[in-house]
């Protein structure tokens, strides 16, 4: 049986994260659009999805209000899918993604809006561009008109305990700091998309402007 939206929980964080001027992405993926739709009538305008079908299928349901986060890994061949339904691309990580999505940018008449996901646990689990590969990406994004770099996000290793966190959460801040001086073209690294529901206190210490949470709004995937 699918659990109701956690209202209590979701003022406490939005109140908390807005007065800091921290955004709040409402992690729907395997959730419902009814629990989309509560939360939306609630105010929220911000949902993150990790799966083209997934979105595409809520999205039709859904007022064009809402701005929608691609924050799962994204394939070269459903670009094209993910350009129309999302409004930003949280998972940018490899050259070859780049161009395509500048491509169907350019196919378009539009500026596809980009973070780049960066793996720094180095975790063969999870997708994400090496931290030492993330100049030369930038580098080359610099050269595609219809691609614009607005961020960096990054997914942790998980902790137990969230304080032992932080040193990747500083290391996202540090490299953003690092990253920014050369003042690439199309890369403008305003943002940083980390902390979830079990960290995300420690995310907003270090730095962070975005936050993915999911658990704490909707529940436990599969619950």
């Amino acid at each position: 049986m699918n659990m109701p939206v956690n209202n209590e929980k979701y003022q406490e964080i939005i109140s908390e994260l807005t007065l800091q001027k921290i955004a709040l992405i409402a992690v729907s993926k395997t959730k419902p659009v009814e629990d989309i739709r509560e939360l939306y009538e609630l105010g929220h305008r911000d949902f993150g999805e990790n799966y083209v079908q997934e979105a595409g299928e809520k999205k039709s349901e859904i007022s064009t209000l809402v701005e929608w986060h691609m924050i799962g890994h994204l394939q070269r061949n459903k670009v094209r899918l993910a350009v129309e339904l999302f409004d930003v691309i949280e998972s940018l990580d490899n050259l070859a993604l780049a161009r395509e999505l500048d491509k169907e940018g350019r196919r378009r008449g539009q500026i596809i809006r980009a973070f780049v996901e960066i793996n720094l646990g180095g975790e063969e689990s999870k997708s994400g561009i090496a931290k030492n590969h993330v100049a030369s990406l930038l580098e080359s994004v610099a050269k595609l008109a219809n691609l614009r770099v607005e961020g960096l996000m990054t997914v942790p290793p998980f902790r137990q305990d969230p304080e032992q966190v932080p040193p990747s959460f500083r290391e996202l801040r540090e490299l953003k700091e690092k990253l920014s001086e050369p003042g690439f073209p199309n890369v403008d690294l305003k943002e940083l998309s980390m902390g979830m529901t079990h960290d995300y206190p420690v995310a907003v210490e270090e730095g962070a402007t975005i936050v993915r949470i999911g658990t704490a709004l909707f529940g436990p995937r599969g619950a």
